[in-house]
C-alpha cells in the first residue's frame, strides 16, 4: 500500500525543510524512508496559507497583484490535493474604508475560489477584523472561531484579532474551556490562530494579551499543536509540551523576532521576487501523534 508521504509531491515545484512536530517538537531532514500507513483512510494532510494581505500596495512587494494568484496555481499543482486548506488570517490588507474592506474580501474570495480543494477554511487576522470587531469578515467567511473534527483530530480555530486590544476575551476562553472539557486528555488537538498565543515579541504586537490563559487551558492535554501566522516567517517554539509553528507570508517577509528595533518588511529582491514567501503542508497520521510539516515556496508563473 502506498502511504500518504510517498505521493505528497509537487509537479514542477521545489520542496523545502521538513519538520516532525510532536510532544517534544523534534526536527529532522527529509529522508527516503516511507513508513507504510495502517489505512489509506486514516492519514491525511492539509495546507496552511497565511498573511496574503490582498489589497497591499508598496515597495515590499511590487508584484502584490500576482503573488496570491501564483500561490493558488502552486497549490493546485500539488500532485495529490490536501483534505482541506486553512487560511490563518490577514487575508486582506487593512483599510479604514468599510466599503473598500468588503471589496478586498470579495476579490480575495474570487481568487481563492480557484483552488481545486473545495474544503477551505478561514480565520481572520487583525488586518481583516480589528477595525470592525470582525463584522466584515463574518459577512464574507462566517464565524471567527469554531471547531471541527477530521479523521481523529480535533481542530479549534481561535480569534485573537477581532478585539483591537489583541485579546481572546473571557467569553471565547469560556467557549474554549467548555469545548476542551469534551475531549480526552490524550486527544489529538490542533489549534489555528493568527497571532502567537505566547509572548514572542510583544513590542512588535507578536503576542496575545491573554494568550497565557488559552495555553493554560490547553496544557493538561498531551497532544496539542498550534499553527499560526502574523509574523511572516517560519518559526517553531515550545510552551511545555505544546508545539507552536508560525507560517510564512504570501506578501512579504518580516525580520527575525526582535532582531531590530522596528518591525519593517524585508527589502524586495527583484532577482528573487518570491524570496521568503511560501506555504506549508501538514501531514497527520491517525496512529501517530506527530505531524510532518513541509515548507514550500511560491514558484508557479
Amino acid at each position: 500500500m502506498i502511504d500518504r508521504r510517498s505521493f505528497m509531491k509537487l509537479t514542477a515545484v521545489g520542496g523545502g525543510a521538513v519538520f516532525i512536530s510532536g510532544l517534544y517538537g523534534q526536527t529532522q531532514a527529509a529522508t527516503t524512508d516511507k513508513k507504510a500507513a495502517a489505512s489509506a483512510y486514516d492519514d491525511f494532510y492539509f495546507v496552511q496559507l497565511s498573511d496574503i494581505h490582498w489589497g497591499y500596495s508598496g515597495a515590499a512587494n511590487p508584484d502584490a497583484l500576482n503573488t496570491f494568484k501564483k500561490t493558488v496555481a502552486t497549490v493546485n499543482a500539488l500532485e495529490v490535493q490536501p483534505d482541506f486548506i486553512i487560511f490563518t488570517g490577514d487575508l486582506t490588507h487593512t483599510t479604514d474604508d468599510p466599503k473598500e474592506r468588503r471589496k478586498r474580501m470579495a476579490e480575495f474570495k474570487e481568487i481563492a475560489a480557484g483552488l481545486k480543494v473545495k474544503t477551505v477554511r478561514f480565520i481572520p487576522g487583525e488586518h481583516d477584523a480589528s477595525l470592525d470587531n470582525g463584522a466584515a469578515f463574518k459577512e464574507n467567511f462566517g464565524p471567527t472561531n469554531y471547531v471541527f473534527d477530521h479523521k481523529g483530530v480535533h481542530f479549534i480555530a481561535l480569534d485573537n484579532v477581532s478585539d483591537p486590544g489583541a485579546s481572546i476575551g473571557d467569553a471565547q476562553l469560556d467557549w474554549l474551556k467548555n469545548d476542551l472539557a469534551k475531549q480526552a486528555k490524550d486527544a489529538r488537538i490542533v489549534v489555528f490562530t493568527h497571532r502567537p498565543l505566547f509572548d514572542l515579541v510583544p513590542k512588535w504586537d507578536w503576542a496575545t494579551r491573554d494568550g497565557d490563559k488559552a495555553i493554560g487551558l490547553l496544557t493538561p492535554y498531551s497532544n496539542v499543536t498550534v499553527f499560526y501566522g502574523h509574523i511572516h516567517q517560519e518559526n517553531h517554539h515550545m510552551t511545555g509540551q505544546i508545539a507552536h509553528h508560525a507560517a510564512k507570508s504570501l506578501i512579504f517577509p518580516l525580520p527575525a523576532p526582535g532582531s531590530q528595533d522596528k518591525r519593517t518588511p524585508l527589502p524586495w529582491d527583484a532577482a528573487a521576487p518570491n524570496n521568503g514567501l511560501g506555504f506549508r503542508e501538514v501531514e497527520a497520521e491517525r496512529k501517530d501523534s506527530d505531524y510532518k510539516i513541509t515548507e514550500f515556496p511560491v514558484t508557479r508563473t
